[in-house]
């Protein structure tokens, strides 16, 4: 699904990430974790080709990310609240990608019938623009984005931060439906232990932009963390 290989991205002297080789197989909920700076999210946006890598390369599904537009259509991501269109409602911004993704209405409503719990009546129908949502509800309405088009493989950069623990309860259960029933290969980082221990069958660690730690067991996942973390 995913390959890394020999990835570096340097700024001046500085070297942020140095990954030699990373594959992720599809169907797997793949966890990143590590303090700040560690490279977390310069790995997503060169997944993404959001940024271009100094030496090194991305595939997915066999196509290198920097040199061909068709890994596009069956990827899904929501880093931060710039991938959104602030100046619609959520009613419309769905609207607008339904037409992108070639969906039709009932498709777009089986979409966002999945997201009923998490948007817990706040998100839809308010007439109120993206850019005036809370921290949280922008979330919302970026994840649900992310996971429109049926895609192969969805990336999430701290999806719980900003969620009341309702809805980051409802979110995992949500995530989890849709790696079992659709099958999509999930990235997910963040700084937030407990979930990402819970939703992933595997986790790796970064630090200062290496992979210190590739965590598979899920029964030794947190402690192996917490013992990282704690020193």
């Amino acid at each position: 699904m995913i390959t890394v290989k020999n990835l570096k991205k340097q700024y001046k002297e500085n070297v942020v990430l140095d990954v030699e080789e990373l594959f992720i197989p599809g169907s797997q909920c793949f966890g990143l974790v590590g303090n700040n700076g560690a490279g977390k999210t310069t790995l997503f946006r060169i997944i993404l080709d959001l940024v271009r890598a100094t030496s090194g390369y991305v595939e997915i599904n066999g196509v290198e990310v920097s040199k061909s537009e068709e890994w596009k259509a069956s990827t899904g991501a929501y880093l931060d609240e710039h991938m959104l269109l602030g100046y619609l409602t959520p009613d419309e911004y769905f609207q607008t990608l339904r037409k992108i993704y070639g969906m039709s209405e009932s498709d777009l409503k089986l979409h966002l019938d999945k997201f009923v719990e998490l948007f817990n009546e706040e998100v839809l129908g308010k007439k109120k623009y993206i850019r005036d949502l809370s921290k949280g509800n922008l979330k919302k309405v970026g994840i649900a984005a992310a996971m429109m088009g049926k895609p192969e493989v969805v990336l999430l950069d701290e999806p719980f931060e900003n969620l009341d623990p309702s809805s980051q309860i409802r979110l995992k259960k949500l995530i989890l439906q849709e790696k079992e029933n659709s099958r999509i290969t999930f990235l997910i980082s963040s700084h937030d232990l407990n979930h990402v221990t819970e939703l992933c069958d595997r986790i790796v660690l970064l630090e200062k932009g290496k992979i210190i730690r590739d965590l598979n067991d899920k029964s030794a996942m947190m402690s192996e963390l917490e013992a990282y973390f704690t020193g």
